[in-house]
């Protein structure tokens, strides 16, 4: 079973402890979460349950269709919305209760300081049976 793990930069529950924003830390803080990070994610790819990773910048927008020969009606940039993704991990495990296990690691990556952020990281998992999109 496939699931999303999901990073905000800000958005649901705060963190325990009330962590500093990354954009607050000094460069080798940041280069130690980030090491964090690919050592966590090569661990799961020699356990076979790492699908893909992905940080996301900050700016972007919500899109919708409005109709034919209309432009696309926006909502953004997001960044003054109360919820901001900050990027993903994709794992493929066994269970739910590994998915949880895996969220609860990673949500342990350090932050300023060198102190564990103990963030809440969304769980979200992947619609079995889903469609699949191919490039031409």
């Amino acid at each position: 079973m496939k699931y999303l793990l999901l990073k905000h930069y800000r958005g649901g529950p705060a963190p325990v402890g009330g962590a500093e924003p990354m954009d607050e830390w000094i460069p080798a803080e940041v280069d130690a979460h980030a090491q964090f990070m690919r050592d966590f994610a090569e661990r799961l790819q020699e356990s076979g349950e790492f699908v893909d990773t992905q940080a996301l910048a900050a700016g972007g927008a919500f899109v919708r269709y409005d109709g034919e020969g209309k432009p696309p009606v926006t909502d953004g940039p997001f960044a003054e919305t109360k919820d901001l993704i900050a990027g993903w991990m994709m794992i493929d495990v066994e269970s739910w209760e590994r998915a949880l296990q895996l969220a609860a690691e990673l949500s342990s990556a350090p932050g300023a300081g060198g102190k564990p952020l103990y963030e809440w990281l969304e769980v979200r998992p992947l619609l079995a049976g889903h469609v699949e999109c191919v490039a031409d």
